[in-house]
């Protein structure tokens, strides 16, 4: 099923793990992909694979003049826009009383800004069309907190709240606003978290023995769940938090 047949959508931090992934299930659909992401040569390795229905975009979703580059590119190209995937995101963790204002505002400036300004570049857009789909992909970090893992459930946190208000502000315009929450997900980014560990091997091993499907997710797992909130289908699901964390959320205790 080509349940995305000539939407146009946008995806930020498509250029690898889940938003690569999500990407390659919209062309597959049927959509055309704009995707924005601040590593200018990954953005354009996806694109490059997807030929004629995707377009790179350099995007720096913490700059708002950015995020506006990117939905206007997108809008000109195809002539429409149908769907924005909020993706892009960064892990800073840390002691609260440790870490720097720095890396608060890094934090807070991609993972919850970054969504901001993907939403009020879309926005008007999607009115203006006559409704759409925002997706925000947030994490299990937004209803569960963890030691040390402070400011990014704050961002998280504030990231489900921003798609609930939207989500109702904007329904009855058409538009659906939902999130999905993906829990320990097999990326770069996680990969790249077991490596900087002294065991690698050992740290995996333990974080998927915590898991009640005891593996990783796939991005193309959470993938599929963003190509249903983003279809025509799902225009009943309004406001929605989609935990995908294999069960994770569900334990009483660690």
């Amino acid at each position: 099923m080509r349940r995305l047949e000539g939407k146009a959508a946008v995806v930020t931090g498509a250029g690898s793990g889940i938003g690569e992934a999500i990407a390659r299930r919209f062309a597959a659909e049927g959509a055309w992909v704009a995707i924005g992401d601040i590593d200018a040569r990954n953005g354009e390795r996806v694109a490059a694979s997807l030929g004629e229905m995707a377009t790179a975009i350099a995007t720096d979703v913490a700059d708002r003049a950015s995020v506006e580059h990117l939905a206007a590119a997108a809008a000109e190209r195809w002539g429409r826009l149908d769907v924005w995937v909020n993706n892009a995101g960064v892990a800073v963790f840390g002691d609260p009383l440790a870490i720097s204002d720095a890396d608060w505002r890094r934090c807070m400036s991609v993972d919850l800004e970054g969504a901001w300004n993907g939403c009020r570049a879309a926005l008007p857009r999607l009115i203006a069309q006559g409704g759409g789909a925002i997706v925000n992909i947030v994490s299990n970090h937004s209803f569960q907190v963890m030691r040390d893992t402070f400011p990014y459930p704050v961002a998280k946190h504030g990231l489900l709240g921003l798609t609930r208000a939207l989500a109702l502000q904007y329904a009855d315009r058409g538009i659906a606003v939902n999130a999905i929450s993906p829990g320990w997900i097999e990326t770069p980014q996680t990969l790249s978290q077991f490596a900087a560990t002294p065991d690698p091997a050992r740290t995996r091993a333990e974080v998927e023995a915590k898991q009640p499907v005891k593996r990783l997710g796939r991005p193309d797992e959470i993938a599929a769940i963003v190509a249903l909130l983003a279809s025509d289908e799902a225009r009943f699901i309004i406001g929605a938090n989609i935990i995908a964390d294999g069960g994770v959320g569900i334990r009483m205790y660690e």
